[in-house]
């Protein structure tokens, strides 16, 4: 599903990470590694996810942006094909068209294998409603140029080591943090909400993705910004979303919003 180019990249990039056995990290480049594996995960989960795929909380235009190239430069291809894979997700979720389900295709087909699969023939786009953005668009046939943007940044900052430590490494684990909402938190994890599929809660992910691995909790309640639904659920992304709220830079986090299924207990 994924394109050539991003095809060929992916691959290279998990190659290339056999560099590190030649490469000394520097104190920098490990702290780009972090840097950009936290920021860039935020363009995912509040860009690619929260806002265009759920369109869940308002933005100005040039916010909604800015946002879509923070969620670009994690490489894992354009905000239109990123938004229309996972409002297919959600649509056929552990069904036979969903995308990337454990429970059809087995846990390393959900985790990785369907990015090499040709994606079907679609009579109409899911994402209607982004296409209106020029910008957009755009960014959807340029994908890779944000990634290269960062990649350049990090060989300014640290030579060799702030590209293999600061980009390559950040970029593999955002990948891999990303799948595992995919593969893990259908398989592995609590069921709070009685959804029509197999989301699960797994706090593990929760972590290492912002909040995202509270997944049933936002299968059952997709339309909310935020997933950590209970105050003792961990879930930054939201918290820095309230944040850019109080900057009046985002929007409707807090109004009501219709749920997807009644708040019904999972037995």
């Amino acid at each position: 599903m994924l394109k050539y180019a991003n095809k060929i990249m992916f691959v290279t990039l998990h190659l290339s990470i056999l560099s590190v056995f030649w490469i000394e990290p520097t104190v920098l480049s490990l702290c780009l590694c972090g840097a950009l594996y936290f920021v860039r995960m935020f363009g995912v989960t509040a860009g690619y996810h929260r806002l265009l795929s759920h369109r869940s909380y308002e933005c100005p235009r040039f916010v909604q942006f800015l946002l879509a190239c923070l969620g670009c430069s994690a490489m894992q291809n354009g905000p239109l094909w990123w938004a229309d894979q996972h409002r297919d997700h959600h649509k056929y979720s552990d069904r036979e068209m969903d995308p990337h389900s454990p429970v059809i295709g087995g846990f390393f087909w959900a985790h990785i294998g369907w990015l090499f699969v040709k994606s079907p023939a679609k009579d109409a786009s899911g994402v209607r409603d982004l296409e209106k953005f020029p910008e957009l668009r755009w960014l959807d046939r340029l994908n890779l140029v944000p990634g290269l943007c960062v990649l350049g940044f990090c060989f300014l900052l640290d030579g060799l080591a702030g590209i293999v430590w600061g980009f390559m490494l950040s970029t593999i684990l955002l990948y891999h943090g990303t799948f595992l909402v995919n593969s893990v938190c259908h398989v592995f994890g609590k069921r709070r909400f009685a959804t029509d599929d197999q989301s699960k809660d797994n706090g593990f992910v929760a972590i290492l993705t912002l909040g995202e691995g509270w997944h049933n909790c936002h299968h059952a309640r997709q339309a909310r910004a935020r997933h950590g639904i209970y105050w003792w659920q961990l879930d930054p992304t939201y918290w820095v979303l309230c944040l850019l709220s109080l900057l009046k830079l985002v929007r409707g986090l807090f109004k009501p919003a219709p749920e997807t299924i009644d708040a019904v207990k999972a037995t």
